[in-house]
């Protein structure tokens, strides 16, 4: 049956003029559907807020976990100053892999219409695990405060703050990108010096908790300004196992796999690195790791900006090519303006390799509905490189007692990380580099 009214004839038996007159009732216009209006993307001041919102949301789960390197040093001073640093290192790369490996659940979480609940367990949990880490006195009870808790909370909200920004941005999606995720970086410069400053004044407990504070005071920002724009009709697996059907999607999950195996080794060890060597005091020393992460916030903006016009994968590679590079050039340096130029540089182009990942798979994913379900499935793999890459850099280091095998470690990791994904840029658009990709 058709939308509208029929036609209906009435005959009225009126004579006029000796004869029948049949008249036809008009039939009614059919009313005009009025479709949706088009949603408007890459605008307003909504879309914006959610940038501001994903900004803090960084600050507050990699700028926490980038945070790691000044409490690693700090451990390995006092309280569990008789353990290797590979035993220590557990906990950081607890932090890191549960980060990523919760990406499973939270990305069809978000993808079923949870991003508040996510938003506020995690804004209530970061702050109790910096509590509990504050009180903690034993490497088990910072497992489970700072590793554990502290992990899970990350990772709640680390996935919703990439996955809320396609839902508003399309054509300067790289650039919204960068901006919220320069947010990791400035909380790992500011977090390592609130801490470092108040440790020293004040002590390790109210130093941790004035973190734990700060942290949620800025997660309560994003928890009143950010919403879903589309919220799903349908629940999403917590795997897609088509994905693991298509070649190009199964490369890049092991690329960065790869990558981040070696990556975060220079994070964790090129701070003792300095010290021990006699290359700094452990005054600048300390100051290294804020230098990385402020040179990796222009690292992460302007890559991404840049990725708009010239496409995700071709920034994503040389970015990723030219960390592989530094980790080399890591080797050689013996001298502090080289220390501290290195440091910049690797986070400048580390930046990108951290930034635009999201970005990339975005362009990879053709049904946006599954992007949170292809995010927690590539960050789940990831977490298995972040879990074991720290701990094997100082497993090498306290079997050697030299910093070579780590430098090497890393290069070589992030170099063919860096293979791979030419090898997916390849697979997508052949020889042709002029291609957007």
């Amino acid at each position: 049956m058709g939308t509208g009214f029929d036609t209906r004839e009435k005959t009225l038996g009126a004579l006029e003029g000796g004869q029948d007159v049949q008249q036809t009732t008009p039939m009614p216009a059919q009313p005009v559907e009025e479709k949706a209006p088009e949603p408007t993307f890459d605008t307003g001041l909504t879309a914006w807020l959610q940038v501001f919102g994903s900004f803090f949301l960084f600050f507050n789960s990699w700028g926490v976990v980038n945070t790691w390197g000044v409490y690693q040093t700090y451990y390995e001073q006092t309280m569990l100053s008789d353990m290797p640093s590979s035993s220590v290192a557990w906990i950081g790369s607890l932090q890191s892999f549960l980060l990523m490996l919760f990406g499973v659940v939270t990305g069809p979480l978000f993808d079923a219409g949870y991003f508040r609940g996510l938003l506020g367990f995690g804004t209530v949990m970061l702050p109790f695990g910096l509590m509990m880490t504050s009180i903690s006195s034993k490497f088990w009870h910072l497992i489970l405060a700072q590793g554990i808790c502290i992990g899970i909370a990350c990772g709640c909200l680390f996935v919703p703050a990439i996955a809320i920004l396609p839902q508003y941005f399309k054509q300067k999606r790289g650039l919204a990108n960068g901006i919220a995720a320069s947010g990791s970086s400035i909380g790992g410069v500011i977090y390592p010096i609130m801490f470092n400053q108040l440790q020293k004044k004040v002590g390790f407990p109210w130093a941790t908790r004035a973190v734990g504070f700060l942290a949620f005071g800025t997660c309560l920002i994003s928890f009143s300004l950010m919403r879903m724009r589309f919220v799903p009709t349908e629940k999403r697996n917590l795997i897609q196992l088509g994905a693991f059907k298509e070649p190009i999607f199964v490369l890049f999950a092991i690329g960065m796999f790869l990558g981040f195996l070696g990556f975060y080794n220079f994070l964790f060890y090129v701070q003792s690195y300095a010290i021990e060597t006699g290359i700094v005091d452990d005054n600048l020393g300390f100051y290294l790791l804020s230098m990385l992460n402020a040179g990796s916030t222009f690292g992460r903006i302007i890559p991404n900006f840049i990725a708009d016009h010239a496409g995700p994968l071709n920034i994503l590679i040389p970015a990723s090519a030219v960390t592989a590079i530094l980790s080399f050039v890591w080797i050689g340096v013996h001298t502090v303006p080289g220390i501290i130029i290195l440091s910049v540089l690797y986070g400048i182009f580390s930046g990108g390799f951290v930034s635009l990942p999201p970005v990339v798979l975005s362009s990879l994913t053709k049904d946006m509905r599954e992007l949170g379900t292809r995010m927690g499935m590539v960050f789940a793999i990831t977490s298995v490189g972040l879990l074991i890459g720290t701990p094997i850099g100082g497993a090498i280091l306290s079997d050697s007692h030299k910093y070579l095998g780590v430098q090497l470690f890393t290069g070589c990791c992030l170099t063919v990380s860096v293979a791979i994904f030419l090898g997916v840029r390849l697979s997508r658009t052949g020889l042709n580099l002029a291609i957007r990709a």
